[in-house]
């Protein structure tokens, strides 16, 4: 294998990391920072509060996006086997 596939090869297995991580991940930013939002207007400074959504928001969108997901890997893992 040459350094030219092997640099596509990970160049193309970091854009699939980033498309499966990145709905989970601003999920859960949106998330927290409107739970900081709301303690912040109520003065609740409780530090666990804002685990239960999170957690409900990452699960909804992985489900949502559960099919775009499988989509991506497989095809990731198809054009990698290819070129093996």
């Amino acid at each position: 294998m040459e350094f030219t596939e092997a640099y596509d090869i990970l160049k193309e297995a970091i854009m699939v990391t980033i498309k499966v991580g990145a709905p989970m991940l601003i999920a859960a930013l949106a998330l927290g920072l409107l739970v900081s939002i709301f303690q912040a207007m109520t003065q609740i400074q409780e530090a666990t509060l804002s685990f239960i959504p999170k957690l409900l928001g990452i699960l909804t969108v992985l489900i949502l996006f559960l099919p775009r997901i499988n989509g991506y890997l497989s095809g990731f893992a198809m054009r990698l086997m290819d070129r093996i």
